[in-house]
């Protein structure tokens, strides 16, 4: 008998049935002399029992200024303690947070703005050279309803207080169903959406994937990934707060250098990291100087691991218990993660099983049949994790989330035998060549063993021939010669398919990215077929 696949998390212990605020309670009570919040840059420590007072004070800021139970608060800023506070904060009492991209520009801002409806923006006033509180001015001269991070007005905020029975009052009217987040999607084209979350979403789902990793309050989690994104606030924030670890603030924005010193210093025990993140540290000159030895275990996630990073991380940085998550923002995020003890291979060349309380089954994209195992498919997850919607986007929600509540995730996949998934790319990305399908993920990671490729992007481009022809677009190591579509085609003879085998190949310092982060395969697949003088109508 075929087994199809279908897959359900293992559920070793129960859900968190409780708000933000409530667990963070808890967990103060539990652990109240336990580090709970470092920031490097500035060297200000907070213990459980004083995060939850300060988080406790702002809370009574914004009731002061009459946030109501499910206003939307912006917040526009690097990471912070001020951008964790107020996410306890917001929580607290049953206002909506909702996450702006500091890389936003005011075009960007003003639609996150108006779409989501905030009415209260707090804000940072500068990062590199973005100068925020001229930007903010443009966009909303009245600047009433801004607060400043780094000025008087966040001093104001957390001092000019409504009284305690007011904060008692509004927590006793929240449910852990409500909505508590809205996370923009960069998407790569049109305009970003905005992923309403739970209480109820999120704080399990940072539960369950630091359960996963067997955090206790003895960790310190280094935190350089953003916490605008699901990664940093759910994954990091929320995971360290429901089991009393230490979240460490290394810099501002990423600095590989800056991490692995904070690392060094605070003596972390996990660190997080999209792959980028760890090449860049892995990459350091003077690597071999900081001592990482306090490692354990992390994460690697939010675009596809290469193999052989993963393999560095374990050997050179000594996480012998680092996991790959798999997931999106409309999903809370992490739907797969591998386990602390699955073996090397596992978890260097899939995304892991299933997590906790979680279903997940990979489907034909035209007939919406369940698929046998070992077949490509697209991926769909359902469970606690699953979004509330779209915000103020009806249709766009009902195009993701079926009728049974199956979040459509857009990623191909397969499922072996014991349930562990591994992505082979997107649906849009799919390559058909002369009838064959082709994923870009099998080409790239095949094109990271070349010695002087450091990073590849796998697309389509048109062909009269063969429908669709592969490209890669390549970036090459410090020192290495130029590369040609030939000396690349001769490295893959005999080693791929002959259909796999990309026909072009172009050398550039960098791929066009979204603003959260994401390779724009559709700018990418436009720039080449312009360059080559070949039409789109095939695409």
């Amino acid at each position: 008998m075929t087994t199809l696949s279908y897959a359900v998390g293992a559920a070793d212990g129960p859900m968190l049935g409780e708000t933000i605020g409530a667990n963070l309670e808890r967990t103060a009570a539990r652990v109240p002399d336990a580090e709970a919040l470092v920031d490097v840059p500035t060297g200000r420590r907070w213990t459980y029992r004083e995060l939850l007072a300060e988080v406790e004070a702002v809370a009574r800021g914004l009731l002061a200024r009459g946030v109501a139970k499910g206003d939307r608060v912006g917040i526009w800023a690097p990471n912070c303690p001020e951008w964790t506070i107020l996410q306890y904060a917001t929580a607290k009492i049953g206002a909506i947070l909702v996450n702006i991209n500091p890389a936003y520009r005011t075009h960007e801002l003003a639609y996150v703005l108006d779409q989501s409806g905030v009415g209260l923006l707090v804000c940072a006033q500068q990062l590199k050279t973005s100068d925020y509180r001229a930007m903010v001015t443009e966009v909303r001269p009245d600047l009433s309803d801004v607060v400043f991070i780094d000025s008087p007005d966040w001093e104001g905020l957390r001092t000019r207080l409504a009284p305690e029975e007011d904060l008692r009052a509004r927590e006793a009217t929240l449910a852990f169903d409500d909505p508590i987040n809205i996370q923009y999607t960069s998407g790569t084209t049109g305009f970003p959406k905005g992923a309403t979350l739970s209480h109820h979403n999120i704080l399990n789902n940072g539960y369950f994937v630091a359960e996963t990793q067997g955090w206790t309050e003895a960790d310190r989690v280094c935190l350089p990934v953003p916490f605008y994104h699901c990664f940093g606030m759910v994954m990091g924030n929320l995971g360290a707060t429901s089991h009393g670890a230490c979240m460490v603030i290394p810099a501002r924005a990423f600095d590989p250098a800056q991490t692995l010193a904070a690392v060094q210093q605070e003596r972390c025990t996990v660190l997080y990291g999209v792959p980028t993140m760890f090449i860049a540290e892995l990459a350091l000159p003077d690597f071999a100087s900081y001592d990482v030895s306090s490692l354990r275990t992390g994460v690697m996630a939010g675009s596809p691991c290469p193999v052989h990073v993963m393999k560095r991380v374990i050997a050179d940085m000594g996480m012998t218990e680092v996991t790959i998550c798999y997931g999106m923002t409309e999903t809370s995020p992490v739907s797969t993660q591998t386990g602390r003890d699955d073996d090397l291979e596992r978890r260097v060349s899939t995304v892991g099983r299933v997590g906790p309380h979680l279903e997940v089954k990979i489907v034909d994209p035209q007939t919406g049949l369940v698929v046998p195992r070992g077949t490509a498919g697209e991926l769909c997850t359902r469970g606690y994790s699953v979004m509330l919607g779209y915000w103020r986007a009806p249709d766009a929600t009902a195009e993701a989330i079926d009728a049974a509540r199956w979040m459509h995730t857009g990623d191909l996949a397969t499922m072996d035998d014991e349930g562990y998934v591994n992505i082979v790319g997107r649906i849009k990305d799919l390559v058909i060549r002369g009838g064959e399908n082709v994923y870009p993920r099998e080409v790239e990671e095949f094109l990271y063993s070349h010695p002087d490729i450091v990073d590849v992007q796998v697309i389509g481009v048109p062909d009269e021939r063969y429908g669709e022809e592969l490209m890669a677009w390549v970036r090459l190591r410090d020192g290495a010669a130029a590369l040609t579509a030939e000396a690349v085609r001769e490295f893959c003879s005999g080693r791929l398919a002959h259909y796999k085998v990309p026909r072009y190949v172009k050398v550039v310092d960098a791929f066009p990215m979204t603003v959260t982060g994401k390779v724009r395969k559709v700018e990418m697949r436009e720039v080449s077929a312009r360059e080559l003088g070949l039409t789109m109508t095939h695409l």
